[in-house]
């Protein structure tokens, strides 16, 4: 009788002593947490990855110290460098977020995330899967419309600039009339679909943004590869172009118009009585 008597007192202390150590440690990964976030806060990320790293080991768990563990590394990603270390900084960071998306789909910073170091170690085509899903969750975030414009455009640019240099051009940002037909069916061929998927991603934004001066800069490049398609129909090249200009002067003036919200809001616009 004594020693069954024993066996649940024995089970109830040993209950308390990991509850006990649990608490403790989560104690411990909240402590490294902090640390960590103080460091990233001074960009010391290295230092920063490490504390995380301590507190995941602590609370294997911790989902907060996950999410910041991969932010830490996705801020060592060098954009558009492609050695090896930084490749393989880029996927541990791709690889965090996809944790945080393994357990919620929907996670809208985790999608940024991902198509961010998707744009900066040129994956384009996989940043744009990303955009689209944040679209599908957020669809009236203007930012991710631009983005997706502005990746559009980038591929378009690098398609016209290769087969116009192959043809003895450099892109002259009004249509290159001086291309051999040859070359403008291949730049039809290549961007039709990138140019007018980005012309609507970027009519988007502004949509969304209406003084989205940066949308409208790109809508005046976009609308300069378009020019580029209209092969023999110089209407449409002076149209594409005119329409170009127009954007780049709704630009600038969005972008004076934001700059004197900025210095009202900050205390610039305020005069002394």
């Amino acid at each position: 009788m004594k020693l069954t008597a024993r066996i649940p007192v024995t089970a109830a202390m040993l209950a308390l002593l990991l509850s006990s150590v649990t608490g403790c440690n989560r104690l411990k990964a909240r402590d490294q947490l902090n640390k960590g976030i103080q460091a990233f806060k001074n960009a010391r990320y290295e230092e920063a990855v490490g504390h995380f790293q301590n507190s995941i080991e602590l609370d294997p768990n911790y989902d907060q110290a996950k999410l910041y563990l991969a932010t830490a590394y996705s801020y060592q990603v060098v954009p558009n460098l492609d050695t090896p270390e930084n490749l393989k900084i880029a996927q541990k960071a791709i690889d965090g977020f996809q944790a945080v998306l393994a357990k919620d789909p929907n996670d809208l910073t985790a999608l940024k995330q991902i198509a961010s170091i998707d744009r900066n170690i040129k994956k384009f085509d996989e940043a744009k899967e990303y955009e689209k899903k944040v679209i599908a969750l957020a669809p009236n975030d203007a930012e991710a419309y631009y983005t997706l414009g502005v990746l559009n455009w980038i591929q378009a640019y690098k398609n016209a600039t290769t087969i116009l240099a192959a043809d003895g051009l450099t892109d002259d940002g009004n249509g290159n009339v001086k291309k051999s037909k040859g070359a403008c069916l291949k730049l039809q061929e290549a961007n039709t679909a990138l140019v007018n998927e980005g012309l609507q991603f970027l009519h988007r934004a502004v949509e969304l943004n209406p003084t989205y001066d940066d949308a409208m800069s790109y809508l005046n490049l976009t609308y300069r590869r378009r020019a580029d398609l209209a092969c023999g129909d110089e209407a449409a090249r002076k149209a594409d172009v005119a329409q170009a200009e127009e954007w780049d002067r709704k630009a600038m003036g969005a972008r004076k118009e934001n700059e004197r919200k900025k210095e009202e809001k900050t205390g610039g616009g305020v005069t002394m009585q």
